[in-house]
């Protein structure tokens, strides 16, 4: 009797999971579908990524439309999310290159507690994904932040830095590019100058 309990409970929690869509995987599902459809044409860039990806599409949609780029980023996420559904939203499509900008939601704990080699391993797994696959890569640092409006109790410098120091080392170590992006938008606070960013966390166009 305990083991049939047992066994509904994880049942009927397995069933919450999926019905919450906890990677997001139902958001491109139709985009994708339709680009697995299309005789390719050009060479398939994807951007995967959370919010300062996904927003860059809003506040520069021609640089993703006279490209032909594609953005795959998602408000909020963490790293095991994407990489949850980086073979849907990059392998499957038969991307060429992926560029990826990842872990300031997991320093903020968006989808729990996790370490810095954790975070390291998501995006390693990301690009060995990638790598098996004929897909380049391209890692992108985490953008500055010395706050977060959303998680007031973190505070996220030190682990920006030494997250990005992890990245970059993993990039020369396996001949990937890197794209800097902290040092060019850093204050002398180690955040987000201001003027690059509507909040301390995201980018606006001109950052």
């Amino acid at each position: 009797m305990k083991k049939l309990l047992l066994l509904l409970t994880i049942s009927c929690i397995s069933s919450s999971v999926l019905a919450q869509d906890w990677a997001n995987l139902e958001r491109f599902k139709k985009e994708n579908s339709t680009i697995m459809k299309e005789q390719k044409k050009a060479q398939r860039v994807v951007f995967m990524g959370n919010s300062i990806t996904e927003g860059w599409s809003n506040f520069d949609p021609d640089f993703f439309n006279e490209n032909q780029y594609i953005n795959r980023g998602i408000g909020g996420q963490t790293t095991p999310q994407m990489l949850l559904r980086f073979r849907q939203d990059v392998l499957d499509i038969k991307a060429n290159t992926v560029v990826i900008l990842a872990g300031i939601n997991d320093i903020a704990e968006n989808t729990g507690p996790i370490t810095l080699n954790q975070i390291l391993g998501n995006i390693i797994s990301m690009c060995e994904l990638a790598d098996q696959n004929n897909i380049s890569v391209i890692l992108s640092s985490v953008l500055p932040a010395n706050n977060f409006p959303w998680q007031p109790k973190i505070n996220p410098t030190q682990k920006v830095i030494e997250l990005n120091k992890m990245i970059h080392e993993y990039a020369n170590s396996k001949s990937i590019t890197y794209v800097d992006y902290y040092s060019k938008m850093v204050d002398e606070q180690q955040g987000l100058i201001s003027s690059y960013g509507y909040d301390p966390v995201h980018p606006n166009l001109e950052g």
